[in-house]
């Protein structure tokens, strides 16, 4: 029993068009069977098509998706504040004395 177009997955569509393009490369159908077989794939590669640019829409959105939480992640953790030059602390490498092994003398 044959389906109809549109309850056919994906797959099952995919295959069938296979099948289409195999039968109108033998050059054994007719003219009327040509027209028929034609037709019928037109109509499965539109719904193949249909159905990857759902799956390509649906892989967009969920990108976009990951982007925000990573961008609302990146804003949530604590960075300079606008202005705000950093200072360095007690002990570090920049008020160490020019003398200091620290700070790169040789010696």
């Amino acid at each position: 029993m044959e389906q109809s177009e549109e309850s056919r997955s994906y797959e099952q569509a995919a295959a069938r068009v296979e099948e289409i393009i195999r039968r109108l490369d033998s050059g054994e159908a007719s003219l009327g069977e040509t027209l028929e077989l034609v037709r019928e794939g037109k109509v499965l590669i539109e719904q193949c098509a249909g159905e990857l640019d759902a799956v390509a829409g649906a892989l967009e959105e969920l990108r976009l998706d990951e982007l925000v939480a990573r961008l609302e992640g990146q804003a949530q953790r604590p960075g300079p504040v606008a202005g705000d030059s950093h200072q360095p602390g007690p002990g570090s490498q920049a008020q160490r004395p020019a003398d200091s092994p620290a700070a790169g003398a040789e010696p």
